[in-house]
């Protein structure tokens, strides 16, 4: 009887391992690895686009207009099982250049820069009449080239094709 109390407790025992090891979160990074030393090495009136590219490498965003703006941006997230990762935490490194391409500001900010999006649900809401599957369906019957309904043979009239 000693043996067989052993036994379960050992498949007891990995049982609660194996169920344990699959809770633990996964945490994942994305974006640009941050040298701390490598950053405070820019210098705004100093440093140019050359010297930037050299020592920080290429941005993750570059600004299209307008303003003369480097982002290097870098996400820690996690998640449990199957649930949507969760940025835990974000450092965005902005670096603006002056007309002539030298540094004049670099701002970091953190993860307080990210906005949450809250979805309505799965479907997109619509004014209008709700339409069921059947006239989903068959709804297009008969008004395919139809009087009044324009196109070819339709009513709509006064096309440019008509002299």
């Amino acid at each position: 009887m000693s043996v067989s109390f052993a036994r379960a407790g050992l498949i007891l025992g990995l049982g609660l391992t194996v169920a344990s090891g699959a809770c633990a979160p996964l945490r994942s990074h994305q974006g640009y690895i941050i040298d701390a030393d490598l950053v405070n090495s820019v210098q705004p009136g100093v440093d140019n686009r050359q010297s930037v590219a050299q020592v920080l490498g290429r941005p993750t965003i570059a600004s299209q207009f307008g303003a003369e703006d480097w982002y290097y941006v870098a996400r820690d997230s996690r998640n449990l099982n199957f649930q949507k990762p969760k940025p835990k935490e974000q450092i965005t490194l902005k670096i603006s250049f002056d007309p002539s391409g030298t540094v004049k500001s670099v701002t970091r900010t953190g993860v307080e820069q990210i906005a949450k999006v809250d979805t309505f649900g799965k479907t997109t809401p619509t004014l209008g009449k709700k339409r069921g599957f059947f006239e989903d369906l068959f709804g297009n019957i008969g008004t395919v080239g139809a009087a009044g309904a324009g196109g070819p043979g339709g009513g709509g009239g006064g096309g440019r094709d008509t002299p």
